[in-house]
């Protein structure tokens, strides 16, 4: 049986040959601050099974997300040089293979789907091919395998440095931004746990004119949007509004719709997602790849549309989720 903890570990090894190539990278003027961060990210993968397997203890990634954050937070990252292909050299390659370059690409999400509905019913000896409940993520690592594959056979790459080389290109593009999705959707979960939401619901409750559903509405999907632009995930604020007003006011009082409220709660919170650049995988992340000049530049060109979007749901949730 193939368990999640493989894909994990391959994930970790990964970082570490990166970190490693980093360090050698005397084009980087911060070689070992970015191959510290990164180093740190990959042992933490591998450090983290005796953790869940209640072999070690905890506090030591703790510490290494303060070091993390020290990393980041004062600069000590940078980017080198890979040795990859130059620009001229992908532009032939484009021209050369066209629309066939989208098929590695493509390879990763048609296996991971493969995976998850039809490798979880395969059994070897009994046993599921795959750990049970880990098929999507064991499908999308089997998939970057498959494709990784896919691609350097239509490329007739030999050198297994090639792709880890563009990696820690793509890798040092983005930079820390690339971790911050993953740190802040543990945030809600940290708000609710600490009483955020019911703080938050005592307040609401205090300032909303009573018999206003239409204000409650407003305050639900509002406060989905400014909680989401402040965390950068709407996965994050839907614990903690929907705990202070959606449930117990929108749901519990004035008996709406539990779908309709809540999912149209989440879509106020993802046009938040569009205007903070906290949402660095939106919004700062594709800045960073395209090298856009102005690193604001989704941001102000998704804002328009947040805002329409934002009254939409609002106007919806009224009118059709009571």
């Amino acid at each position: 049986m193939i368990k999640a903890e493989a894909f994990y570990w391959l994930v970790g090894l990964i970082f570490l040959a990166l970190a490693c190539q980093m360090a050698v990278d005397r084009t980087n003027p911060k070689r070992y601050g970015s191959a510290a961060f990164w180093g740190l990210i990959g042992a933490g993968f591998l450090y983290s099974t005796f953790v869940a397997d209640g072999r070690a203890p905890a506090e030591p990634l703790g510490a290494v997300v303060l070091v993390l954050a020290v990393l980041a937070g004062f600069g000590f990252t940078g980017r080198g040089t890979p040795r990859t292909t130059s620009t001229e050299e992908r532009r032939a390659l484009a021209r050369r293979f066209g629309n066939k370059l989208f098929v590695p690409a493509l390879t990763t999400p048609v296996v991971a789907l493969l995976c998850a509905v039809g490798a979880k019913h395969v059994r070897l000896g009994g046993r599921p091919l795959l750990e049970t409940g880990s098929e999507t993520i064991l499908g999308l690592g089997i998939g970057a395998v498959v494709a990784l594959a896919v691609g350097m056979v239509m490329l007739r790459e030999r050198r297994p440095s090639v792709p880890l080389q563009s990696a820690r290109s793509m890798l040092e593009a983005m930079g820390w931004a690339m971790l911050l999705p993953q740190m802040l959707a543990t945030l809600g979960t940290i708000f609710q746990q600490s009483g955020v939401g019911d703080q938050v619901g005592r307040l609401t409750e205090a300032l909303l004119p009573d018999g206003s559903r239409l204000a409650a509405v407003v305050v639900y999907c509002v406060g989905m949007f400014v909680f989401t632009t402040v965390m950068g995930n709407a996965f994050a604020a839907f614990p903690v509004m929907t705990a202070a007003v959606g449930w117990p006011v929108l749901i519990g009082h004035y008996h709406g719709n539990p779908p309709a409220v809540l999912a149209l709660g989440m879509l106020a919170g993802f046009c938040g997602t569009l205007v903070t650049p906290m949402a660095a995988n939106f919004n700062t992340v594709p800045a960073a790849l395209l090298e856009l000049k102005d690193p604001y530049g989704p941001i102000k060109a998704q804002a328009p549309t947040a805002g329409a979007l934002l009254a939409c749901n609002v106007v919806i949730m009224a009118l059709f989720a009571f």
